[in-house]
C-alpha cells in the first residue's frame, strides 16, 4: 500500500526544497495503476495533460497559491472542463464548456485535477454500488460497500491516490463514505460552498463536500473553495474561520433511547473509545433525546424532497427510464404518487421539528454520532439494497434538513479491526468550531491515514 504524503503540508515541505510537481504527477498515476481498481474514476486526463498543468504552475508561493501541486480529485456530478459529467449514468454524459466555481477555485489556488470520480448514480444513495461502472473497492476492507455516494472521492483519497478530492453530500454522502475509509469527511453548512456547476440531487439541500486525510488539509481546502457566488441562488456569504480555544465544549451525545446500532456491539464500543478521547481532551457530555432529529431524517424520502430528486431528471427519464439504476428510478418515482399538498405538509412538519430541535443547541455546543451505526458488507446490500442504505443514514439524514453543518473523523478501530469513524454536528456556520475540535480529535487517536501506513499529523492554522 502506498504511503501517503500528497498532504498539503508535505507537499509544501517538498516543493520549497524544489520537487518538481510533475514527478507528483507521474507518482499519481504509478500509484493508481499499482491500486488497480478500476472503479474508481470514471475519467481520467491524460497524464501528460496534467504534467502541462504542472508545468504551467506560476512559481511556487503557497500564500498566494495555497493548493499549489496538490493532486485532486472531483465527483462525476460536478463539472470539470475537458472531461464528461456523467453522474454515472453514460446516456446523461455531457461535456462541459467550464469547471463548476469550486472547481475553478481549486485550480486558481494551484491545485491539479486528475480526473472524476465514480458515485452512486445521481447521487443517490449512501453504498456505492449503484453504479453502471465497476463498484469502487472499500480501501480498508474489500467486504464492505465502499459508502456513498461519493464512492470514488473517498477511496481515493484512502489510498493516497491524491491529495484531497470533492464529494457530495444530501443525506450524508460526504460522511459516510469518510467513515467506511477511514479519512475526513468536511460537510459544510449548506450554501457555503456554491453549487454552479454541480447536477443536484436536492438542490435546496446539497452540499459540495471535501475528503481529506486529515481535517487540516480538508480546512484548507474548504477555506478555498467556500465563498458567495452570485450565480447560485442559495449560496450565502460566509468567512471561514477557526476558534482558538475548544476546552471547555459542551458535547452533545446520543441518549440510552437514541444510541442506535442495530445490534452491532463492536460499534458501539468504538464509538465509546471515541468519547474516552474527547473527554481526554476536556469536553463535557449532555444526553441528547435524538428522536425529533430521527423524525426529520425520515421526511427526506417522502413528500418534497423526493419531488425535488424527480424534477432534476423529470426531462431525461421521460426518454431514458431504461438507463437509471433501478433502485435509483423506484427512489425517483415515488414522487409521481405525490401531490403538492403532500410537499406542503412535509414542510410545515419539517418547520415543527426545526423549532422542537432548536433548544438543544442552546443548552450544548456540538453534538457528536456515530457516522455510520454499523458497518455495511456487500452481501448485506445485494441482499437489502434499500433497508441496508438506510441504515447508514440514522445519524446523517437529518442534518442538511436541519440546515446544520457537519465533520466526519476517523475514530479508533473497531476490536474487528475495520472503520469506526464519528461525526461532529454544529449549527449552520459553526463549520470552524467543528474543524477544531474534529482535528484534536483526530491527532489524538494516532490512526494513519485512510488505508495507508503513515500517521499524518494534524496542523491547523
Amino acid at each position: 500500500m502506498p504511503t501517503f504524503d500528497f498532504d498539503i503540508a508535505s507537499l509544501r515541505r517538498a516543493y520549497a526544497a524544489g520537487l518538481d510537481p510533475a514527478e507528483v504527477v507521474g507518482d499519481v498515476y504509478r500509484r493508481i495503476a499499482a491500486v488497480d481498481d478500476p472503479g474508481i474514476f470514471i475519467a481520467l486526463f491524460d497524464e501528460a495533460e496534467v504534467v502541462a498543468a504542472a508545468r504551467a504552475l506560476p512559481a511556487f508561493d503557497p500564500a498566494l497559491y495555497p493548493l499549489w501541486g496538490v493532486p485532486c480529485a472531483v465527483k462525476d456530478n460536478i463539472d470539470v472542463a475537458g472531461l464528461p459529467t456523467t453522474a454515472a449514468c453514460p446516456a446523461y454524459a455531457y461535456r462541459p464548456a467550464h469547471d463548476a466555481v469550486a472547481v475553478a477555485r481549486l485550480r486558481a489556488a494551484g491545485a491539479l485535477v486528475i480526473g472524476k470520480t465514480n458515485l452512486d448514480q445521481f447521487a443517490t444513495g449512501l453504498v456505492g454500488v449503484r453504479t453502471p461502472y465497476p463498484v469502487p473497492r472499500n480501501a480498508c476492507d474489500p467486504s464492505l460497500v465502499p459508502g456513498g455516494s461519493s464512492s470514488g472521492s473517498a477511496v481515493a483519497v484512502a489510498h493516497g491516490l491524491v491529495g484531497f478530492s470533492l464529494g457530495t453530500d444530501t443525506a450524508g454522502s460526504g460522511r459516510v463514505p469518510a467513515g467506511l475509509n477511514n479519512i475526513v469527511g468536511l460537510k459544510p453548512t449548506v450554501g457555503a460552498v456554491p453549487a454552479t456547476g454541480m447536477l443536484p440531487a436536492c438542490r435546496t439541500l446539497d452540499c459540495i463536500s471535501v475528503f481529506a486525510a486529515t481535517v487540516s488539509d480538508a480546512w484548507a481546502v474548504f477555506s478555498v473553495i467556500g465563498g458567495f457566488d452570485a450565480a447560485d441562488p442559495y449560496s450565502r456569504p460566509f468567512a471561514a474561520a477557526l476558534p482558538t480555544d475548544t476546552s471547555a465544549l459542551r458535547i452533545g451525545i446520543p441518549d440510552a433511547t437514541s444510541r442506535i446500532f442495530f445490534g452491532d456491539t463492536i460499534a458501539e464500543a468504538a464509538f465509546d473509545a471515541a468519547l474516552a478521547d474527547l473527554a481526554a481532551l476536556g469536553a463535557t457530555f449532555t444526553p441528547v433525546d435524538l428522536s425529533p432529529f430521527f423524525e426529520v431524517a425520515r421526511l427526506l424520502y417522502e413528500g418534497a424532497w423526493v419531488a425535488e430528486r424527480h424534477a432534476v431528471l423529470e426531462p431525461f427519464l421521460a426518454t431514458n427510464r431504461d438507463d437509471v439504476h433501478p433502485v435509483t428510478l423506484a427512489i425517483t418515482e415515488k414522487a409521481l404518487g405525490l401531490t403538492a399538498t403532500d410537499a406542503f405538509r412535509g414542510f410545515y412538519r419539517l418547520a415543527d421539528l426545526r423549532r422542537q430541535t432548536a433548544p438543544v443547541w442552546e443548552a450544548i455546543d456540538l453534538l457528536v454520532v456515530p457516522t455510520a451505526p454499523s458497518i455495511c458488507t456487500l452481501e448485506e446490500i445485494a441482499a437489502e439494497p434499500v433497508a441496508a442504505n438506510s441504515r447508514l443514514g440514522t445519524y446523517t439524514n437529518f442534518v442538511n434538513l436541519l440546515d446544520l453543518s457537519a465533520l466526519a473523523v476517523p475514530g479508533r478501530y473497531r476490536s474487528d479491526g475495520r472503520p469506526a469513524g464519528v461525526t461532529l454536528i454544529g449549527p449552520a456556520f459553526a463549520d470552524g468550531r467543528l474543524a477544531a475540535l474534529g482535528a484534536a480529535l483526530h491527532g489524538a487517536s494516532g490512526l494513519p491515514a485512510g488505508a495507508t501506513e503513515t500517521v499524518v499529523a494534524e496542523t491547523l492554522p
